[in-house]
């Protein structure tokens, strides 16, 4: 039997060696770095180095005009007053130290056709404000633009302007070949997989005719056409697009107005809790399961804040929806408005601190388990559940929901040990 099982396995090697490498290479899972918990869009019109700190001033004078404590601030989004005043110092602090995650420069829907003469030299004021923006307390750990699409109508112009952004900073990078880090690009309202394929080229080009390190661009692609999403063969265009961008593409981003717009939906029931837009949400998330690429959810339009009343239906909603999103695990979202910052925060760190007493807990009788010691805690995890567990908990700690010495005293693991854990093959290997 020995001998058999032998034979079988060089058969089985030479049958499944190239599938074994095929979805290593299109399945490597997350590759356990920073995701930021959202995308500030700024039109490029309006963006300067001071975005930012602007954005953390407006945010902060309306909680001081219409939540000024934990109490009012729990009346304005509709929850637990002991929860909110558990974080409402650690929102405060985000909001006044690192109000902006992800910072996208718009040149596509928010910012318009401006005219070749204009968009240059928006390009140029958004290259300066990039260069001071950087040595700036406080700058967002991830920046970038939002490019025209690829569609036949605005092509040219958005790689006018993507050639010309990335050109710029290159030509100011002090390392080298190597562009800042945290910068992504983003490009929009795609509809088919050559659109992907023809980004992969743009990005190629630009590397080898600026000097770049191949493969140091990358970008996210927004979802926000029917087409995207099922294609005329009725295949999932999604799942395509992912691997045709060759291991570039960041993250899926759902884009709520176009999508929904281009379903026929009436303005008044566009939505990211549509039917429209959960299901195009659960299409995106399996096509991108495993593959690294992440998923962001879309925004909501309501910003009122003219009196308290508007301020708190604003809130509420707001606070919901980001909640409903970190359930469905989407841990990232669109921000259009800095009266969106106070409750992106809020919600995120009360879901996180919610997270880690249990996922603490569970990730130490998993690791005592592997040790060979009796299992504890009513719950027997396999590697797959103390990949999320682990995962769970570094989020909490990178966006600042959680301290990383409050985590390890639960846990029993510090962020080096929770970093070995979301690794696939690492799971059984760590050694504590």
């Amino acid at each position: 039997m020995t001998g058999l099982a032998a034979e079988l396995n060089e058969e089985l090697d030479r049958r499944l060696g190239e599938d074994d490498a095929l979805r290593t290479a299109r399945y490597p899972g997350d590759y356990g770095d920073r995701q930021p918990v959202h995308t500030v869009y700024v039109p490029a019109d309006r963006f300067a180095a001071d975005t930012p700190r602007r954005w953390s001033e407006q945010a902060l004078d309306l909680l001081d005009r219409f939540a000024p404590d934990a109490e009012a601030l729990a009346a304005a989004t509709a929850r637990p007053v002991a929860e909110v005043a558990a974080v409402h110092e650690r929102v405060v602090a985000k909001l006044a130290t690192e109000p902006v995650e992800d910072l996208r420069v718009d040149f596509e829907d928010g910012y318009g056709v401006r005219g070749d003469a204009v968009e240059d030299a928006d390009v140029t004021r958004a290259l300066a404000g990039f260069d001071q923006l950087a040595d700036r307390p406080g700058r967002p750990p991830f920046f970038g633009i939002r490019f025209k699409s690829f569609e036949g109508p605005t092509r040219h112009r958005g790689v006018r302007t993507l050639t010309a952004v990335v050109a710029g900073l290159a030509a100011a990078a002090t390392r080298g070949r190597t562009l800042p880090p945290g910068f992504v690009l983003t490009l929009p309202k795609v509809t088919s997989v050559d659109q992907v394929a023809a980004m992969v080229h743009v990005c190629e080009r630009l590397e080898s005719d600026l000097g770049l390190e191949p493969a140091s661009l990358r970008f996210e692609v927004q979802i926000e056409t029917a087409q995207a999403i099922l294609g005329a063969d009725g295949t999932a265009t999604v799942a395509r697009l992912v691997h045709a961008a060759g291991g570039r593409c960041s993250g899926l981003h759902y884009g709520t107005f176009d999508y929904s717009a281009g379903l026929g939906i009436t303005a008044a029931y566009q939505s990211l809790e549509h039917p429209a837009a959960d299901h195009a949400k659960a299409v995106m998330q399996v096509a991108a399961a495993q593959t690294g690429v992440r998923l962001s959810d879309g925004s909501t339009n309501v910003v009122g804040f003219a009196d308290a009343e508007q301020a708190a239906a604003t809130w509420t909603l707001h606070a919901r929806l980001v909640t409903r999103a970190l359930e469905r695990g989407f841990y990232q979202g669109w921000d259009m408005h800095p009266g969106h910052l106070p409750t992106r925060y809020l919600a995120t760190y009360l879901f996180f601190r919610a997270a880690m007493p249990t996922a603490a807990a569970r990730l130490r009788a998993y690791v005592d388990a592997l040790a060979g010691n009796a299992p504890t805690g009513g719950v027997l995890d396999e590697p797959a559940t103390a990949r999320a567990l682990a995962t769970a908990l570094l989020r909490g700690i990178r966006c600042g929901a959680l301290d990383e010495s409050e985590v390890e005293a639960a846990a029993g693991l510090d962020a080096d040990a929770l970093l070995r854990l979301t690794a696939p093959s690492a799971a059984v290997e760590v050694a504590l």
